[in-house]
């Protein structure tokens, strides 16, 4: 496998790790561990850590897909791989 194609496969994975983790903490952290603490603070009526379980990692996950193609498709270009 040549340089470029590492440095792109590094990249790409460097970028799902960073979404993947993002992920994480709004939905595990945010939704079920500190939720307590969250539901302290009311958005709409609700709880914002009950916002998150029920609709915030869902939100989150949606911009995340956007963000995610937005990204690879800048990353394609950068290293000549995009589709036209």
């Amino acid at each position: 496998m040549d340089t470029q194609a590492k440095q792109y496969w590094r990249a790409n994975l460097r970028l799902v790790a960073v979404l993947l983790t993002i992920w994480f903490i709004c939905s595990y952290l945010f939704g079920i561990l500190l939720v307590d603490q969250l539901n302290t603070i009311k958005v709409g009526g609700a709880g914002l850590g009950f916002w998150f379980a029920q609709q915030g990692s869902i939100y989150t996950f949606l911009v995340l897909i956007f963000i995610y193609v937005i990204r690879m498709n800048a990353l394609d270009k950068k290293f000549g791989v995009h589709e036209d």
